[in-house]
Parts: C-alpha cells; structure tokens; sequence
C-alpha cells in the first residue's frame, strides 16, 4: 500500500477539490471538474490519434479545419479558426505539405498571401481518421443518455455564455 503522501499525489486537482469542499468555492470545483474531464479526453484522443494513425492532435485539427474548406484557406484565417499564432500554424502546414496532404498556393487576389487546403491523400486519409475519431468520442459518452447530452450542451452553453459576457466586462 504506497504512503498517504504517494496516494495525495497522484490525485488530480478536481478530486482534492471534491475530498475537500470547504476549501473551494463551488465555482472553483466545477472549474477543476471541466479542466479534469477536458484533459481526460483529450489526453485519450490524443493517444488514440497517435496510436492508430501515427498524428498529432493539433496536425488531426488543422485537416479538419481544411476538410470544411475546399477551395483552401489562408494561413491567418486556420490560426484563428484553430486559436493559435501563424508560427504555430506554420510548423503544421510546412510537415503537412512535405508528407503531400497539403497543397499551398500563393492567393489569386493577395500575392503575399498562402492558400493552404488539403490534397486528395489527405483528405482521404483525414476522413478516415475523422470515421474513427467520431466513434471514439461516442465510446467516451457512452455512459450519458441522449437527455443527458443535451442538457450537459445547454448547461455549457450557459457556461459559455457567462464566460464571454465576464471577459468583455473585463475589456470595458
């Protein structure tokens, strides 16, 4: 049986927030219970992406972003689309146009500006990862009944909505 303090460390945030309620707001705990189960998934898709397919999330991420744009994209609308900086965006593509699942083009209407979308291997390949990533995330939810999904969406919704109206209060 490993030490009380060996057991401490490998509980998560959320959960010594829960043993411990009277330490954490309500507010706190249910932002440690998002952060926790947002991390648990992603952690999962990321290994199931890596494992099956040999890609990484954020590469999983910028061909799907694509594959909803045929005509291509620019480089500075996918870094908005995706919330990071072009640099980050740059990295992806320039791996991406190397392995032969991106074409980049220089704009018709802008010559300094990159159109990016995805070749036919790698929309091919990206729909069937898609396949395979859409039934992971129903493997994950099995356990909540359609009610609970939808209400689950409404109440983030909310939770969306208070967040966005607490940052524009913040901005003002």
């Amino acid at each position: 049986m490993p030490a009380e303090s060996d057991c401490t460390a490998m509980l998560d945030s959320e959960t010594k927030a829960v043993e411990t309620p009277e330490d954490h707001a309500d507010e706190l705990r249910l932002w440690l219970r998002l952060l926790t189960c947002t991390t648990l998934i992603e952690g999962e898709v990321r290994g199931r992406l890596r494992q099956r397919f040999d890609v990484t999330l954020p590469r999983f991420d910028l061909m799907a972003q694509l594959d909803k744009a045929p005509d291509g994209m620019t480089l500075s609308d996918v870094s908005k689309r995706m919330m990071v900086s072009n640099g980050n965006v740059t990295g992806l593509v320039e791996r991406l146009v190397e392995s032969g699942h991106l074409d980049r083009r220089t704009s018709e209407t802008d010559r300094r500006v990159q159109v990016i979308r995805l070749t036919k291997l790698g929309r091919a390949e990206f729909r069937k990862m898609a396949a395979e990533h859409e039934t992971w995330i129903a493997d994950l939810f099995v356990d909540l009944s359609p009610k609970d999904v939808r209400e689950l969406m409404r109440l983030l919704a909310k939770t969306k909505a208070s967040a966005q109206k607490s940052a524009a209060r913040r901005r003002t």
